[in-house]
């Protein structure tokens, strides 16, 4: 038996043409406290830089629960996918 994939309306409303891009390769958190990062998620509603859950204080998905922004896109270069936190689901663009 197949399963389904659940649909994401964030992500089916997502345009990668006009995806939202890094201002500066850094998790803007993580420079304000001094502290660094493993890789970089950039939000698809403000456009704010942050650091992964692989980092230490994981601050893209605390400012998921923080703001309700769901979609994110890898700020990491030749990475196209984007994950919606509210859904827990990935597009690879």
């Amino acid at each position: 038996m197949a399963t389904k994939r659940a649909k994401c309306e964030h992500l089916e409303a997502f345009d990668p043409d006009t995806k939202k891009m890094a201002k500066a390769y850094e998790c803007e958190t993580c420079v304000q406290i001094g502290d660094s990062w493993v890789h970089l998620r950039t939000c698809q509603a403000c456009g704010v830089t942050l650091c992964c859950d692989s980092s230490p204080n994981k601050h893209a998905s605390k400012h998921f629960q923080d703001h309700g922004h769901a979609v994110i896109t890898s700020a990491e270069p030749n990475e196209n996918w984007a994950w919606c936190y509210q859904d827990r689901t990935f597009l690879k663009f």
